[in-house]
């Protein structure tokens, strides 16, 4: 049975409709590459409404949390009701919920979203803190990832450690880093650039002798990582 809460859908919806500006909408859309259309809410005002909309709207439990940020994300008309869903996902108070049962509907995101606007936001800010809090199921599904088909959940085991600076696995960094070492895509090389970077703020001469050790990175990947070291 489904628990999407349908009123939280619908003020949300209609709160997006009323923030909408189609003078910036085409501009932003142009500047995504996204064939999914904007109607023009910048950052600040989606997430004023998402604060009160999820605060007027709170969710039971798991099961209504999952359905209706699945509703808001598969439904989408325009790109900032998929935003929502994701902001719906990172809500503060359903961090409880937090846990690896979660990853069903984070991957639908990554591999449907198929963009780095949704992926990144996904990877780092709810794959990465899963990765850290159950690391032997995590870390062998970000493994699996790394070789995978799909380049977004490829560039997703690349970059979900960005910002865990110290508690980040290097054995897990180096693993799915190499599995991609020779993949041409921009944004695969792109990600090994970024990870490699913000841990280099933490561990500069780690981030120096790896780069050393493998020739084979892109030059991209190679100016990104070595940006402060």
């Amino acid at each position: 049975m489904s628990k999407v809460d349908s009123a939280l859908v619908a003020a949300a919806r209609t709160g997006l409709r009323e923030l909408a500006d189609p003078v910036k909408a085409p501009d932003m859309q142009r500047y995504m590459k996204s064939d999914m259309p904007y109607l023009g809410v910048a950052k600040p005002e989606r997430s004023g409404l998402a604060k009160r909309v999820f605060a007027e709207f709170p969710l039971a439990d798991v099961g209504g949390l999952v359905d209706t940020a699945l509703e808001l994300w598969r439904a989408a008309q325009f790109r900032e009701e998929r935003y929502l869903a994701v902001d719906l996902t990172g809500w503060k108070a359903y961090g409880r919920w937090q846990d690896s049962s979660l990853v069903p509907l984070y991957e639908e995101m990554i591999v449907t979203g198929a963009w780095w606007d949704y992926v990144d936001e996904v990877a780092i800010r709810r794959i990465g803190p899963l990765l850290r809090a159950e690391r032997p199921k995590l870390t062998k599904l970000m493994r699996e990832w790394s070789v995978d088909e799909d380049p977004w959940r490829r560039r997703t085991s690349i970059i979900c450690q960005v910002g865990a600076k110290l508690d980040t696995d290097t054995d897990l960094l180096t693993e799915t880093i190499e599995a991609n070492i020779d993949e041409k895509g921009f944004f695969l090389r792109k990600g090994i650039g970024w990870a490699l970077r913000e841990y280099s703020k933490v561990e500069p001469g780690w981030v120096r002798a790896f780069v050393d050790a493998h020739p084979g990175l892109s030059p991209l990947s190679r100016r990104e990582a070595t940006k402060y070291v």
